[in-house]
């Protein structure tokens, strides 16, 4: 076959193409190569082959053909609602973008951990450093996204490392394009600002990788809007505000309308539905949360009366949120007119199943008087500032765990963003970044800001710009990690190694090592405090850094440790930092932490023979390093 192309060429399958199988291949109508060249086996590789092998088969190929519409669309499903059904695209184009943002992507992924790892710790710097080589990459929002989503829903057990610095690059994404939205969405004049929008934008923020839309919220919302007008038509028929379609805005001004409305909401939430107040587990962060309320159908005063409130406004009645004390409400007014009066109106319980009280009925839900000024109506803003302060001391009664601390962070920021000048959460935002020792310039910033606010911040702000000048300093000149080889004399006692599944003795708990010292080298507070020398060998001998079930990092005694008799994955978010892989019976360190222990890997390799002989290992490849967690919570020696 005379052609300008390359002659035979080989196809997915490895067979040449004969000259008069191609002659018979060619000579089919094109609408038929096109299904032919569609087949599922083929790839985009087998297609690019294909189309250089003349010119017939290259013109069937074209970029905006359905040739290489199947093939994005097969690598690439997620995007395809990003792309209208009646445009023409050149796919070919379009696959060759996606694929070259895919690989600057990963590229970017896979050289965080070295930068992350032997620095000291600087998230925020970091990831804002590695968005930044994204964005410079020109390419559609979306491309990046599908990326990071792919390498997040590869294989659960392996590639870790790479999984662990793609959550977070998303999961700062994300919360960049929701602050953005934040921003826009409080520049609206105030009656714009819906109270559901604001507390799915509050969602979003804190949950940057679950799927929460306000579409999604708000047709949960409309499927109970329908069931309360189907329990409202049985009571009358005539009602006006079952006229109403889907999106109006309308107020009854009939009360007798209005109460039944409420009664046919009450009936239809708390009866039907069986919403209720989260009396068990109150401070449950879930409790805050939009979309889990519509799921779990229980939350706190303040969630439930954002959904009763809407759900109300929708059908005619206008309510309005009450920042009472200690127990959120909402007011509904008995006037034709909006009045200053506050016994005009009746205040509901949406957390005590929708119960109507008078005005100084309220006070008997917190046993105490408050004044009047209590029971005034409040901006969707200041429905945002005590919904979000609410998750802020969720915040901080946590545990000190690496998710107590990302929530802090989270309603910090987002609250900031709302009031930016509350000199309070300003110094717990800078407290906490200098705590967890990321962000030194940020941390700055932030003092920077307060000391102009309010000087008589003057010595909280200077011990910190102290500590936070050195904390630089130290960044710029950072002390070499130290090498740890198991053959030298001074680690002989050093039974374990990084990788292993252990459980302590005494607590029960189940752990990863990450990191060991021969000797303890905490301080003699903390030796004190968690009565080391109560130990049988006290402090000195070997001391595990390890991360436990719980999502806490922990300091634990030689002594108190022993080999997983099921050896099982440890679910800590922070097990990517340090570990590419969980092998059955053990964690792979990833490369950084097996250049910090060198010989741990196949320590761990004999260990895992010794006591899991009849389980298969698979075969070891090089681990991450490990960060020093000292400046979390280091419990049970």
């Amino acid at each position: 076959m005379a052609t300008p192309y390359a002659g035979d060429r080989v196809l997915g399958t490895n067979a040449v193409i004969s000259e008069s199988f191609a002659k018979q291949l060619t000579d089919l109508p094109a609408e038929l190569l096109e299904h032919i060249l569609c087949f599922h086996v083929l790839n985009h590789i087998d297609i690019c082959n294909v189309s250089c092998t003349c010119k017939r088969l290259h013109d069937v190929c074209h970029g905006r053909g359905k040739v290489w519409a199947h093939q994005y669309k097969l690598r690439w499903p997620r995007l395809q609602r990003f792309y209208q059904q009646n445009e023409s695209y050149d796919w070919l184009k379009e696959f060759k973008t996606r694929h070259m943002v895919g690989q600057q992507i990963r590229r970017t992924v896979e050289s965080i951990s070295k930068r992350f790892f032997t620095e000291v710790p600087c998230v925020g710097q970091v990831l804002g450093d590695s968005f930044a080589e994204i964005e410079s990459l020109g390419a559609p929002e979306h491309f990046c996204e599908d990326e990071l989503l792919g390498i997040l829903n590869s294989d659960k057990r392996k590639c870790l490392t790479l999984k662990y610095y793609a959550k977070k690059i998303l999961y700062f994404h994300r919360q960049q394009n929701i602050l953005r939205n934040l921003k826009v969405f409080l520049e609206r004049p105030p009656e714009q600002q819906s109270a559901l929008e604001g507390a799915v934008l509050v969602d979003q923020y804190c949950n940057p990788l679950a799927d929460v839309t306000l579409e999604s919220i708000s047709a949960q919302i409309e499927e109970i809007t329908d069931k309360v007008k189907k329990h409202l038509r049985v009571k009358n028929a005539t009602h006006p505000s079952l006229r109403a379609s889907q999106g109006d805005c309308f107020v009854l001004e009939n009360l007798e309308f209005q109460r039944q409305v409420i009664c046919a909401l009450n009936a239809v939430l708390y009866d039907q539905l069986q919403y209720k107040g989260n009396e068990r587990d109150f401070y449950n962060p879930l409790n805050s949360y939009i979309h889990q309320v519509l799921v779990r159908r229980t939350g706190i005063p303040i969630s439930l009366s954002v959904l009763y409130m809407t759900l109300a406004r929708k059908l005619g009645v206008p309510l309005e949120p009450v920042n009472f004390p200690n127990h959120f409400l909402l007011r509904w007014c008995q006037n034709q007119r909006r009045s200053d009066d506050i016994y005009d109106y009746v205040y509901i319980d949406a957390f005590g199943k929708g119960k109507q009280l008078a005005a100084k009925e309220c006070e008997n839900l917190i046993r105490h008087q408050v004044g009047a000024d209590y029971y005034s109506a409040i901006s969707t803003s200041e429905l945002l500032l005590r919904m979000v302060g609410n998750l802020l001391n969720i915040g901080k009664r946590g545990e000190g765990n690496e998710k107590s601390y990302q929530l802090l962070r989270d309603s910090l920021d987002f609250y900031l963003t709302i009031n930016p000048d509350n000199v309070q959460y300003l110094l717990l935002q800078a407290r906490l970044y200098f705590h967890l020792g990321i962000w030194p310039e940020k941390v700055l910033d932030i003092l920077q800001h307060i000391q102009a606010l309010d000087p008589s911040q003057h010595g909280a702000v200077g011990y910190l710009v102290q500590h936070t000048l050195e904390h630089i300093q130290h960044k710029r000149h950072p002390v070499e990690l130290e090498v740890k080889k198991r053959s030298e004399p001074d680690h002989r006692d050093v039974l374990y190694s990084v990788g292993l599944i252990m459980k302590h003795k005494r607590s029960g708990y189940n752990c990863v090592i990450y990191g060991w010292d021969p000797k303890c080298t905490m301080s003699q507070e903390w030796i004190n405090t968690m009565r080391v020398h109560q130990l049988s060998k006290g402090a000195d001998q070997p001391f595990y850094n390890v991360l436990v079930q719980d999502g806490t990092c922990r300091y634990a005694a030689q002594e108190n440790l022993e080999p997983h008799s099921a050896p099982l994955e440890i679910a800590h978010p922070e097990v990517g930092r340090y570990f590419t892989e969980f092998s059955d019976t053990h964690y792979i360190a990833n490369e950084e932490l097996q250049t910090r222990y060198p010989e741990d890997m196949c320590s761990t390799h004999r260990t895992v023979e010794e006591h899991y002989h009849g389980l298969t290992a698979n075969s070891v490849q090089p681990p991450e390093p490990t960060a020093n967690f000292q400046d979390h919570d280091l419990l049970d020696p």
